[in-house]
């Protein structure tokens, strides 16, 4: 089994998506799947590098193909988003049922886990009644064989009638038995029929009198799957089956009257609209688990035991917090800890650099202003964001990609999700706070994985309230200068951690508590229920972990940081070095904003800050120095100490630190952030609601305890 490496020629299915074919032979895969099964493992090791992603037509759900060689033929294999069902309530998962409906690929493949079949085979039997090209993977043997599971892979061969094949995604021998079966499929002459699951009497007279028709009108779709279908009146189905035909199949006088009377036999046998749906999926599971009854043998005492005595204490109402502040505080301590030396060495570099290209100006003759325009302005502040954000990132997300292989934040999920649906909201939402805490635009991204847009919204908006990596630099020193003392010793940095925890445990409040007053207002709506799998302990692939959280999530984040950085690094200089009548257009800014923002415990200064910081909350703290000390460029002070000063002699009090941390802790996103949210939403109004709801947020806390705080001083003094 080798590997292509050139993409010539396009084909674009009925899907939408555009498939790229390296000539008209290729064979298009659809590689389908529960979450967790390992599908992607299967997809990267048969791919290897020679793969691209993009996005689906009209959604924000990534796609990804890949290429393999498998004796002369080259196969196309599209990884379509993990799904649990073909009953669509997200749009990841009408993207899996409109690929496998309607993107006619010539075959499927449904990768299973072998821990626990039963379960998914229910997307098998639903897959083998649209399409007869599919083959069963059923991945994690190994897994299987730690968990005393045997499978007779045969027997559930000849019971589907399709091809099923154990694997164990990164044996590349068994991954070549895989494309072994594949390819016998496809070659196959003769038209076996597959496993045909059996519904009710009522619902098979209900179908039976429908087919024929549908059989007669349309030969692309199996015609008993798309009676099913119509009886179960899924709206984003027949919109999608529509546009698949070019017409409105429901507008068919002949179909309309068949399905009228097909509809009446149901409702004669009690089978209401909401019960079908039901009834098809108890039919569904009771097909699983006859086939898997006499072909699936474990020993039910030591099954999982070693997984079930993890969760007592991971998931323990009494311990399964604790672990989890812990686990993340020790991820934090790391990231920042472990960013302060590559940090360093970025920023000494980049400044060492300037030097070199302050050099070539002068060697050049450039004037003054435009110096300090691109080389003070553009590069010094798009060198400050990179400095001060790459470190952190290529830390976190790293480790946060290992807990999620680990297996350990879906626990994480269903620790929180009571407390989330209290709010009204989704118990996945916890898993995007997480990723908040990285980078809130990398959060707002993982919101995709939430069903409903009601519950996605609320954690699109609610995320901000998380701090990013690029307000930690702010927290901390504010912290270590006011609370904790400017030194570094053991005491100190105790205090700074404990201090920390308490912000961060704040902003989670606020994000309970945002969430309930959304859905109780602008974002109504009860909790949907949604399937949360813990998924089996894991040993990570640290080195494909490291790589793809680099490439997919660190670079990605960062290039997009940069993009907003540069343009704002020019704002800022201009602004500090344009004079009108004697001060300079920051001066003025920061005039004109002193008295609100002395209303909320800050200063103009504080608050222009947070406006130019826009592009990255890292360069909030260097333009209050500059500010400050009216240098026209950003700087940085030697050391924490002569920092507090500088800010001391400035009027800074300890209620002008805590605010400070306040409204870094709840203000508008960063514009990447932003950008994300537009693009994530498709809609300029959630946007600006994002912005909104967090800064309304911020300035009506900052002022409660600025003149709280205010009043009682007063007191105590009196």
């Amino acid at each position: 089994m080798g590997l292509t490496n050139s993409s010539t020629g396009i084909k674009a299915v009925d899907s939408g998506l555009v498939i790229k074919k390296t000539s008209p032979d290729d064979k298009v895969i659809a590689l389908a799947g529960n979450p967790n099964v390992g599908k992607s493992t299967v997809f990267n090791s048969l791919t290897g590098l020679n793969q691209h992603t993009g996005n689906w037509p009209g959604k924000t759900v990534t796609s990804a193909q890949g290429y393999c060689h498998y004796r002369d033929t080259t196969y196309v294999l599209v990884d379509i988003p993990g799904t649990y069902s073909l009953f669509a309530h997200s749009a990841e998962e009408e993207v899996a049922r409109d690929f496998i409906c309607f993107g006619e690929p010539d075959a499927v493949i449904v990768v299973c886990d072998a821990t626990c079949l039963e379960r998914n085979l229910n997307l098998v039997l639903q897959t083998l009644e649209i399409t007869r090209n599919v083959v069963v993977c059923v991945n994690l043997m190994d897994e299987a064989k730690k968990k005393n599971i045997s499978i007779d892979l045969d027997a559930i061969s000849q019971k589907l009638g399709v091809p099923v094949t154990g694997t164990v995604a990164r044996n590349k021998k068994s991954l070549e038995r895989l494309m072994q079966s594949v390819d016998k499929l496809l070659s196959k002459k003769e038209d076996e029929s597959p496993y045909r699951v059996s519904y009710p009497k009522p619902i098979e007279d209900a179908i039976a009198l429908i087919e024929p028709v549908i059989k007669e009108k349309t030969q692309k779709i199996d015609s008993r799957w798309l009676s099913l279908k119509l009886l179960d009146c899924d709206d984003s189905l027949i919109a999608a089956l529509n546009g698949y035909l070019g017409y409105d199949i429901l507008a068919d006088e002949d179909i309309k009257e068949k399905l009228a009377i097909a509809k009446q036999v149901l409702k004669d046998n009690g089978i209401t609209d909401e019960a079908l749906r039901d009834r098809i999926v108890s039919s569904l599971i009771l097909a699983a688990e006859s086939i898997c009854s006499d072909t699936v043998h474990y020993d039910k005492k030591s099954y999982n035991a070693r997984d079930r005595k993890i969760d007592r204490i991971l998931t323990s109402k009494w311990t399964g917090f604790p672990v989890m502040i812990v686990l993340l505080l020790f991820v934090f301590w790391l990231t920042i800890t472990g960013a302060n030396y590559p940090s360093s060495l970025l920023s000494d570099s980049f400044f060492w650099l300037e030097d070199r290209i302050t050099d070539f100006f002068h060697y050049i003759g450039a004037p003054d202003w435009l110096h300090g325009m691109l080389v003070l302005g553009v590069y010094r502040v798009l060198a400050w964001v990179v400095s001060v954000m790459l470190p952190p990132m290529a830390i976190f997300f790293p480790l946060f990609t290992l807990l999620e292989d680990l297996g350990y934040l879906p626990r994480v999920a269903f620790n929180l999700d009571k407390y989330f649906k209290k709010c009204s909201a989704c118990g996945k939402q916890a898993l995007t706070m997480c990723m908040g805490f990285g980078c809130n635009a990398a959060g707002v991204t993982g919101c995709r994985i939430i069903d409903s847009p009601r519950e996605r919204l609320i954690a699109v908006i609610t995320n901000n309230f998380v701090p990013c990596n690029g307000r930690f630099p702010t927290l901390i020193a504010i912290i270590s200068m006011f609370f904790a003392g400017a030194a570094a010793g053991p005491f100190e940095s105790v205090m700074s951690a404990t201090l920390l925890t308490a912000v961060i445990m704040f902003g989670i409040i606020m994000t309970f508590a945002v969430s309930k007053i959304l859905s109780l207002t602008i974002l109504k709506g009860v909790p949907s229920s949604f399937t949360l799998e813990l998924p089996p302990y894991r040993k990570p692939q640290i080195g494909k972990v490291i790589v793809r959280s680099i490439f997919d999530r660190t670079l990605f984040v960062l290039g997009r940081a940069a993009a907003v950085a540069a343009p704002a690094g020019l704002v800022i200089w201009i602004m500090a070095n344009v004079t009108v009548n004697g001060s300079t257009l920051l001066a003025h800014c920061s005039g004109f904003l002193d008295p609100f923002a002395r209303l909320l415990g800050l200063d103009g200064v504080i608050l222009m800050a947070f406006i130019l910081g826009l592009p990255a909350n890292e360069i909030v703290f260097p333009i209050i120095i500059m500010a400050y000390m009216s240098t026209g460029s950003l700087v940085e002070l030697e050391s924490l100490w002569d920092l507090k000063q500088l800010l001391v002699d400035n009027g800074w009090t300890w209620i002008t630190a805590v605010s400070t941390m306040l409204f870094s802790l709840m203000h508008w996103p960063c514009s990447t952030t932003c950008i994300t949210i537009k693009k994530e939403t498709q809609s300029l109004k959630w946007t600006l609601v994002s912005v909104i709801v967090p800064t309304l947020a911020g300035i009506l806390i900052c002022f409660l305890f600025a003149n709280i705080a205010r009043l009682l001083s007063i007191a105590f003094r009196v």
